[in-house]
């Protein structure tokens, strides 16, 4: 059955309750159900008023509202946000799941926007057609993960606009492009390096758990339990999870930026890094890589050297929640196997 509380249904049924939403008096927050990549899954109530600071904030950056392709699930926030800010433009959405250059004839608004997780953008760069497809949008939005330089550089000479997001549930999406906050969020960096986030995106607390609300929202920031840090301009670098950090032979050893490094290599489609329990170490670090780099290569592209993984686990797809985002559950079984 379909409905905002939670979100559940096709992308049509959602579409139609969110302008039945949109227009209503005085609506309910609806409630987006997260994946549970980090723990237990969260029910994130999402007010109207935050919603639409979230929509119209993304087309003041973007230049201006558009018409969007979505074929990423329509029950995530990634999806919902994206239908909601057609509902908001007044266009019609595209839904779509696959090669892109399908969906272009059936565009027909002004500006074009598509929103992808960082697989789908390197994946389609082994197109040529592909490519061009991708290059006809205002902007490629691409979120949900961390994107290699290298490969968003590649994109970018082959005439690519993208716009790196960060976000999650908690702030109805992307709230920061490409580093900078949208119009109206504020960024901050506590004394242990979280990153803390406010403004008028932020959900109103997870249904019905009040104190797990509480443990994340203090004075109007939200704690994302991400690390990072803010360069001379402002702009935001995030580093890995709080928890996403191994400890091998007492050196402090962040997967996430490890993860992009192996990602660099011109043999790795995807690749993840994890910490898993080690006698000598205290904690080994493994790659598991979509790709067919040894594991004397992947060293090499990794630094400081000690970062570098002890061992390699080969996937032919890394595996991904039905959000796009990792499986860390799937794998971690997967490096405690090796």
């Amino acid at each position: 059955m379909s409905g905002l509380h939670p979100v559940r249904g096709s992308a049509g049924e959602i579409l139609a309750l969110l302008r039945a939403w949109e227009a209503a008096d005085d609506p309910e927050p609806l409630v987006i159900e997260t994946s549970g990549s980090t723990g237990r899954p969260k029910r994130v109530r999402l007010s109207r008023d935050a919603m639409r600071a979230s929509a119209r904030a993304t087309h003041a950056r973007l230049g201006g509202p558009g018409q969007w392709v979505l074929n990423l699930p329509p029950t995530y926030v990634a999806g919902v946000q994206l239908l909601f800010r057609s509902v908001l433009a007044g266009t019609e959405p595209v839904v779509h799941e696959g090669v892109t250059r399908w969906v272009l004839e059936a565009m027909t608004g002004p500006r074009r926007y598509l929103s992808l997780v960082p697989t789908q953008l390197v994946r389609a760069l082994a197109d040529d057609e592909e490519v061009a497809a991708l290059a006809a949008f205002d902007a490629v939005l691409v979120g949900g993960g961390p994107l290699a330089p290298d490969k968003r550089a590649a994109a970018e000479a082959r005439g690519i606009h993208v716009v790196q997001t960060y976000g999650m549930s908690e702030t109805c999406g992307g709230c920061v492009y490409d580093g900078y906050p949208l119009d109206g969020v504020a960024v901050k960096i506590d004394a242990a390096g979280e990153v803390l986030l406010s403004g008028p995106m932020l959900f109103d607390g997870y249904d019905g758990e009040p104190d797990r609300t509480s443990a994340v929202l203090d004075g109007g920031w939200f704690r994302t339990d991400d690390l990072g840090r803010l360069d001379d301009d402002g702009r935001l670098h995030v580093l890995g999870r709080t928890d996403d950090v191994a400890i091998s032979g007492g050196l402090k050893v962040p997967l996430l930026a490890v993860g992009q490094m192996l990602e660099s290599h011109p043999e790795v489609a995807a690749a993840a890094a994890l910490g898993v329990p080690d006698d000598e170490w205290g904690e080994r670090v493994v790659a598991v890589v979509e790709g067919s780099a040894d594991l004397t290569s992947l060293r090499d592209v990794v630094t400081p050297r000690a970062w570098a993984p002890k061992r390699v686990v080969h996937v032919e797809v890394l595996p991904r929640l039905a959000n796009g985002k990792p499986d860390r559950a799937a794998l971690r079984r997967l490096a405690l196997d090796a």
